[in-house]
């Protein structure tokens, strides 16, 4: 009786160790070619073994990636999310053309991409879109775009004859570049969320300006809603502070003139808040400054979530009789600005950070703001 040898292998169906006895060693079986299929070498596992090797965990985790208009917010989220920055090349032509290559891989992942499209607008939209683009092309799993400061909000409707309606634009240029879903900061207008077709989170800088008012304590605190059309964000802060409210009734003459009216609600001898979304060129906060002092305020105060800051604005600003003007920075602020000892600027990279960590997770969004 001849002897024979026992081997144990890996059974490919349940992984366990089984014995086979067998004469010799098997002889590979040549393909449809002719060709005999090298044999693996020692210690190499099996092509079924390798294929069911589990995937790197942190491949799993989500990505942030960022283009130039904002570096320091997105450095600033992804410290407090503990994920690293991103690798990219992002380079311009000699004739301005903007050139973006991903230095790592995004083959199904969840990427964040943060890009606010402030001055200059034109340039940062369109790193946005090439960004967006590329991440395409490159299989990420889920694209979001970040967009702390959403540029051309201000064209949402049609209130003259023969105008865009550029905040639609946008949305759709977004939606065609490649992006699925997008997380925005205080909309100029909440109704700015049904021109995107794709699924739009919308947050509020309330809780970090209203935290740190609180923090201020202001005696006969009143906050003052500068037009018609940001009444509710005023209501909603003055409810959260719990303080009275009142209305400062304006008339736009042209583009970036307005001239003030009058002030509805008592200010005499109070102290005011003025809350808007966006200063700009800060000629209508300077009048609704010298508008309450005149009806008796006794100090004026004003925050906003995106510091625009164009033309005049930092000089206005600098000149008034303002207390203090809070920001966020959704925006980074010029140099010139980061001078001025009335402008106070508060981090929302937290509030972002939350945000991102709620959409990857799949958790709900509008807790961040109970």
């Amino acid at each position: 009786m001849n002897n024979q040898d026992t081997t144990a292998v890996l059974s490919p169906i349940s992984g366990q160790a089984e014995e086979s006895e067998q004469n010799s060693q098997p002889v590979p079986k040549p393909t449809a070619d002719g060709n005999t299929p090298k044999a693996a070498p020692d210690g190499a596992k099996p092509a079924t073994e390798r294929k069911r090797a589990p995937r790197l965990n942190e491949e799993k985790r989500f990505k942030i990636f960022c283009g130039s208009a904002n570096r320091a917010l997105s450095e600033e989220i992804c410290k407090f999310v503990g994920v690293k920055l991103g690798e990219s090349k992002l380079q311009r032509f000699a004739d301005g053309e903007v050139y973006f290559q991903l230095l790592e891989n995004v083959r199904g992942v969840d990427v964040f991409l943060v890009q606010p499209t402030c001055r200059p607008v034109d340039e940062h939209l369109m790193e946005l879109l090439i960004m967006i683009d590329a991440l395409k092309r490159a299989s990420a799993g889920r694209i979001t775009v970040v967009i702390p400061y959403y540029g051309y909000a201000r064209q949402d409707r049609k209130d003259r004859p023969r105008v865009a309606i550029t905040a639609k634009l946008v949305a759709d240029l977004l939606s065609t570049a490649g992006a699925n879903r997008a997380l925005l900061v205080d909309l100029h207008a909440a109704q700015i969320q049904g021109f995107f077709n794709i699924p739009v989170d919308h947050l509020f800088a309330s809780p970090v300006l209203v935290g740190y008012f609180r923090e201020l304590e202001l005696p006969d605190l009143t906050v003052i809603s500068p037009d018609a059309g940001g009444v509710e964000r005023a209501r909603f802060f003055a409810k959260k502070l719990e303080v009275p409210l009142a209305i400062v009734d304006k008339r736009r003459t042209d583009m970036n003139v307005t001239e003030v009216m009058n002030v509805i609600g008592d200010v005499q001898g109070r102290t005011c808040l003025i809350l808007d979304d966006i200063v700009d060129t800060a000629g209508t906060l300077v009048g609704t400054v010298e508008a309450l002092y005149d009806q008796g305020a006794k100090k004026v105060y004003a925050c906003a979530s995106h510091p625009v800051l164009s033309g005049p604005a930092i000089e206005r600003i600098a000149n008034s009789r303002l207390e203090q003007l809070v920001v966020t920075n959704t925006i980074p602020l010029r140099e010139e600005a980061l001078r001025v000892p009335k402008i106070k600027v508060l981090s929302i990279a937290g509030l972002l950070g939350r945000a991102i960590e709620s959409i990857h997770m799949e958790t709900s969004v509008s807790t961040l703001f109970n």
